[in-house]
C-alpha cells in the first residue's frame, strides 16, 4: 500500500506515492537521488540527516516522508544557486570547518534554519550550543566556530 505524497524540495514541487514507512531520509536519499543528506546514527544523535523543514531544522532518519506531506523541505543540495555555492558554503570551505565532510551538510542546514529565523549566534557559547546537535569526528569544532562567528547571515 502506497500513499499520495505532495511537497516541495529545493523550490521544486515534488509528487510521489510513498510507502507509509519510508524514511524522510531514505526518501531523500532513494527516490529524490539527492544524497548530499547523509545518514549516521539513524537515530537522531549524529545530526548528519538534518533538512530544514517549514523553516525548522529536523532529523530526516526521525521522520516519515509522509510527515513531509504539504511541507516545504530544503535539503543541502538546495543551499547552492545556479552553481554557486552559497555564502555560507563559501564560508566553510574558505575558512577550513569541514574535513571529510560527512557531518557538513548537517551541520550547514542547521545553520541555515537558524540564518533564515535571524537569529544568528553571536558568542562562542551560544555557536557551540548550535552545535550541539551535530556530532563531527574530524575537526574538532574550533573552525567551524570561528566560521560562525566571523559569518554576516
Amino acid at each position: 500500500m502506497t500513499m499520495k505524497l505532495s511537497c516541495r524540495v529545493n523550490g521544486k514541487d515534488v509528487q510521489a506515492d510513498v510507502e507509509p514507512r519510508i524514511l524522510l531520509s531514505d526518501f531523500i536519499r532513494h527516490e529524490l537521488l539527492l544524497t548530499g543528506t547523509h545518514v549516521g546514527c539513524e537515530i537522531g544523535t549524529c545530526g548528519a540527516c538534518t533538512v530544514v523543514l517549514d523553516g525548522a531544522p529536523i532529523r530526516a532518519c526521525l521522520m516519515f516522508a509522509a510527515q513531509a506531506n504539504g511541507g516545504a523541505l530544503q535539503t543541502i543540495e538546495g543551499l547552492a544557486r545556479n552553481g554557486e555555492l552559497s555564502p555560507l558554503q563559501r564560508a566553510f570551505s574558505t575558512g577550513h570547518a569541514l574535513q571529510c565532510g560527512f557531518c557538513t551538510p548537517g551541520i550547514l542546514m542547521t545553520l541555515e534554519a537558524v540564518r533564515q529565523r535571524g537569529n544568528w549566534p553571536r558568542t562562542e557559547t551560544e555557536a557551540r550550543e548550535l552545535l550541539s546537535g551535530n556530532i563531527c569526528r574530524c575537526t574538532g569544532y574550533q573552525a567551524i566556530v570561528d566560521v560562525i562567528l566571523g559569518f554576516s547571515p
